[in-house]
């Protein structure tokens, strides 16, 4: 046999950050899966963004957290950190929602299956606006329809990259506000603001901050509630 078919993983003593995000264009439709493995320091070891067909977003979203957890299990992960930002995948895998949609029982089965080969796991939800990388690379992968393990600098997360900072720190910024109609947002670099006119029906949890066209975060407007 080749010794490759023999190759075990050196076992990683520290706790590996796995970040995973999937959607699809359509619900069902073309849809992709990102995933980004980080170090104890934040540092990316593995960055993928792939495109898996037709699929519903939740689909998606179960593929890439099972996707995730095989990559930190290929690096010899025994402690692991997930984060994800649905709601709905991070409830029914810590036992806090049910599993009533028969589509999702199998890839459910498979995940709680590999989640149970760490000896410590935990997983969380994150903010969506600190999954920005795993999110970047699932509709580059979707825009691409295959692989992608790269992506511009703009979508890179503003937690590890070589920063220094943590990788827990992915959690420690408030969701972005619920807009309502009538409310003003404004760049504090720039000085535009934007009014609302129609509230988005997107849910709260899946929310991103607004952005301005120059590439800064906007901010309420003062004296909007």
């Amino acid at each position: 046999m080749s010794g490759a078919a023999w190759y075990k993983p050196r076992p990683m003593d520290e706790v590996l950050t796995l970040e995973f995000d999937g959607g699809a264009r359509g619900n069902p439709g073309p849809a992709g899966i990102g995933v980004v493995v980080r170090a104890k320091d934040g540092t990316e070891l593995v960055t993928l963004g792939r495109f898996i067909g037709r699929a519903t977003n939740n689909v998606a979203e179960y593929r890439a957290l099972i996707t995730a957890m095989q990559k930190a299990r290929e690096l010899g992960a025994k402690r692991v950190a997930i984060r994800g930002d649905s709601e709905l995948v991070i409830k029914q895998m810590r036992g806090e929602y049910r599993v009533r949609n028969e589509g999702l029982r199998e890839l459910y089965e498979e995940a709680q299956k590999l989640l149970r080969q760490f000896e410590h796991a935990t997983i969380d939800h994150n903010y969506r606006h600190k999954n920005a990388l795993a999110d970047k690379l699932a509709n580059l992968a979707m825009d691409r329809k295959r692989d992608v393990t790269d992506v511009d600098g703009d979508g890179r997360s503003d937690a590890g990259g070589g920063t220094g900072r943590d990788a827990a720190d992915v959690l420690d910024a408030p969701a972005p506000a619920e807009p309502k109609a009538g409310d003003r947002w404004a760049c504090a670099r720039c000085g535009c603001v934007v009014s609302v006119e129609k509230a988005t029906t997107v849910r709260p949890h899946q929310l991103k901050a607004f952005g301005c066209q120059c590439g800064n975060r906007m901010e309420r407007a003062e004296g909007e509630e």
